[in-house]
């Protein structure tokens, strides 16, 4: 199963993730933009992997453990190289670390309600928050692709504002994962899943 193509997509990203901290390190604006090129290409096997293992009857375990974390690695890595760029500072820290200290937490609440062979579904305003937070994040590299003597572009504004939209959903959608995760926490015996597999988006 490892050699199969969605697989290999999510294996990309993950691959992808020194190759983007290296591009962002400098901070110039020509390694941002290629950043930025690499960022959304990321951004698009996470949706080509999904939907090619889907449609052709592939959803395997494999790619249902690697997926959330090729996700979750490389919108780590972005944060922090954004914070180390300088286009996150100030308040416009506290969404993105809201955003990390999330994606920390649904990790050990999906470890857990594994235990107890549950499984947590994404919910469709998961998979906003995560559109959303994907465009801010690009907007927000794209900002700091622009160089000084180029007119400036809104996208750092517009990456800023969406970064605080996604992590109010964010917050919402960890709410709902929690109240999810407190029902069984509280059972003699292991329940039976009856839940979809988590999928990405989460």
């Amino acid at each position: 199963m490892l050699s199969s193509l969605p697989n290999l997509l999510t294996l990309s990203r993950i691959v992808a993730v020194p190759a983007f901290v290296a591009l962002m390190w400098d901070g110039t604006w020509l390694t941002s933009l290629a950043a930025f090129a690499l960022f959304c290409l990321a951004a698009l096997t996470d949706y080509v992997d999904g939907h090619l293992a889907r449609a052709h009857g592939t959803v395997s375990k494999l790619g249902i453990f690697l997926d959330p974390i090729a996700d979750k690695l490389m919108v780590a890595a972005v944060i922090v190289m954004l914070i180390h760029a300088g286009a996150i500072r100030g308040w416009t820290v506290l969404p993105a670390l809201v955003i990390i200290l999330r994606e920390i937490a649904v990790s050990g609440l999906r470890e857990f309600l594994a235990g107890v062979q549950v499984s947590l579904p994404v919910s469709k305003l998961a998979k906003w928050k995560t559109a959303i937070q994907m465009v801010a994040l690009g907007a927000l590299i794209l900002g700091q692709s622009t160089p000084g003597w180029w007119p400036a572009l809104p996208a750092h504004e517009v990456g800023v504002a969406l970064l605080f939209l996604a992590a109010a959903l964010t917050l919402v959608t960890g709410w709902d994962y929690l109240r999810t995760g407190l029902r069984h926490m509280g059972a003699p015996a292991p329940a039976r899943a009856t839940a979809r597999p988590a999928g990405e988006g989460a």
